[in-house]
């Protein structure tokens, strides 16, 4: 018998109420994107804060244009449209990141510019867009993470899940976790920043004193992150700043063998 855990969006929304008085939480069975469908509403000026939560995605979107595709219970994807202004929108990524990993569990790590690691394999993105309409400006952050097991089609490594570290864990219950705790992250980054974040970024940083390459043909040991988001890399003719989001970076593979 399959038991069919409730989405908590009335607990949600109690706990973001007093933060925001318009917040709305929505679950929809199924979407192409709930990113796309936040960024449509945001393009016809609502401005509401809203959590979208999709069962099912049948075009979500990654960074770089990737796919991410979403089947009930095997994943939890859910994107949050806040009006949001920050002077300095250098390490939004990352503070997302962070705020995701250390609501899930101490093992899940993370990799520069916005990929969530358990066990040196991808957990879950995030994807961050911006809408300026009519002087007003509102951001979108979509996040993907993978609660169960899902076939490493086309992959070298076959993906994470947390069910490997939080084996009950359910797609409705990480929700209620991550959601407030978020929502605190990203009000709090409006006013300062990502500075704040730094230190705390790089307690989870796996990349930082690894040997890397990326995809626009550096290879250096990375050195962790700036105060500004930017990911730095010691190369043999000194120290690079990569901050764009377009450049990808990974580990040697040879690292993670077993000895």
């Amino acid at each position: 018998m399959i038991t069919i855990t409730p989405w908590p969006a009335e607990a949600i929304w109690q706990q973001i109420y007093p933060l925001l008085p318009d917040f709305t939480v929505e679950v929809l069975p199924e979407i192409d994107s709930s990113n796309s469908e936040l960024m449509r509403r945001a393009r016809a000026g609502q401005h509401e804060p809203t959590l979208l939560v999709a069962e099912r995605q049948t075009a979500g979107r990654g960074r770089m244009g990737r796919v991410w595709q979403s089947q009930p219970g095997d994943s939890l994807t859910f994107s949050i449209s806040l009006p949001l202004a920050p002077r300095d929108w250098s390490g939004l990524s990352l503070a997302v990141g962070l705020s995701l990993a250390e609501s899930l569990h101490p093992d899940v790590g993370l990799k520069w510019p916005n990929d969530l690691w358990l066990q040196d394999r991808k957990l879950g993105g995030i994807l961050v867009e911006a809408a300026s309409m009519g002087g007003r400006s509102q951001v979108v952050v979509g996040v993907g993470l993978n609660i169960r097991p899902c076939p490493a089609d086309g992959l070298n490594t076959p993906p994470a899940a947390l069910t490997e570290c939080l084996p009950d864990l359910t797609a409705p219950a990480c929700l209620a976790r991550v959601v407030a705790p978020l929502i605190e992250v990203l009000l709090a980054f409006e006013s300062q920043g990502f500075v704040p974040l730094q230190k705390r970024f790089e307690v989870r940083d796996v990349l930082k004193d690894r040997r890397v390459h990326t995809s626009d043909g550096l290879v250096g040991v990375a050195l962790g992150v700036g105060a500004n988001g930017a990911f730095r890399l010691q190369t043999e003719t000194g120290v690079q700043e990569i901050t764009s989001a377009e450049v990808s970076v990974r580990p040697f593979l040879e690292e993670n063998k077993p000895c």
